[in-house]
């Protein structure tokens, strides 16, 4: 892989990990678009390990409070909180290992992309719609295991590549009566055990496919995903203070169409 794809794919990567709109999908597009070979699953696990390092960093305050509540005050919020990301992770955990073989191959269909892209994409305006206005927003201090199973369980549905790990987390969250930037909170700090799980375990997969000439590649791939997945981070958290859902969803249903429209056109 080149060097400048590579770093492509990176900035894609971090850019559409946090943004609900696939970052999956985005990257199994994009080799499409310059008719090149499918990067696969593997390898684009291993370049989110970059997108890790991102949220670690970008949160890097409450992961240091938050082992310290636990001992402090286990039955605290803060200290609850650990256990029920800890709990939410566990249904993404079982859907992996039960999939694994559909996600890497059958799902990664530019159709099944393209069908995941715009129905979830009118599920956002629905529930964007549906949630929009309310004011008696739940702290997310008040957040139950039911509602982290719950929320783990959207986020297992994003194994599907279209769907948008953010996107689903995002709009359970919301469904569950958290404000938009709470719901963000929690899926960001939601996607650092999945994320960080992913990578560990396709890394070996994604070594022995590419080969060790793919090492300079996967390095700047990784590089590049951790700076833009910190700035998309960043935006989103301020941007969701302010904004809704629709113009993401917009996006997906159009980028949904075209893509199928490219299928029916046989031009990808």
């Amino acid at each position: 892989m080149a060097l400048w794809f590579a770093a492509l794919l990176g900035i894609v990567q971090g850019l559409t990990e946090f943004i609900p709109v696939s970052s999956t999908a985005h990257l199994r597009i994009l080799p499409a678009l310059f008719g090149m070979p499918d990067p696969g699953a593997a390898y684009t696990a291993v370049i989110q390990l970059g997108t890790l390092a991102a949220v670690l960093a970008y949160f890097a305050r409450d992961l240091i409070a938050l082992p310290a509540a636990m001992l402090r005050d286990p039955g605290g919020p803060d200290g609850r909180l650990p256990w029920l990301l800890a709990a939410g992770t566990v249904p993404i955990v079982i859907a992996g290992l039960l999939l694994k073989k559909h996600i890497e191959g059958d799902l990664r269909s530019l159709y099944v992309i393209a069908t995941a892209l715009i129905v979830v994409g009118i599920i956002m305006v629905v529930i964007d719609k549906y949630t929009s206005g309310r004011e008696d927003h739940r702290p997310l201090s008040g957040i139950t295991l039911s509602d982290a199973l719950l929320v783990g369980l959207a986020q297992s549905i994003a194994l599907v590549p279209g769907v948008s790990r953010s996107g689903a987390t995002i709009c359970m969250t919301l469904l569950l009566g958290f404000s938009r930037s709470d719901a963000a909170r929690f899926s960001f700090l939601l996607s650092i055990p999945a994320i960080a799980g992913a990578g560990i375990f396709e890394a070996k997969d994604a070594f022995r496919m590419l080969g060790r000439d793919a090492i300079p590649a996967i390095a700047v791939g990784t590089a590049t995903a951790a700076i833009s997945g910190y700035l998309s981070i960043a935006w989103l958290i301020k941007w969701l203070g302010s904004h809704d859902l629709i113009g993401f969803a917009i996006y997906r249903i159009v980028a949904g169409l075209a893509l199928l429209g490219a299928l029916a056109a046989r031009l990808l």
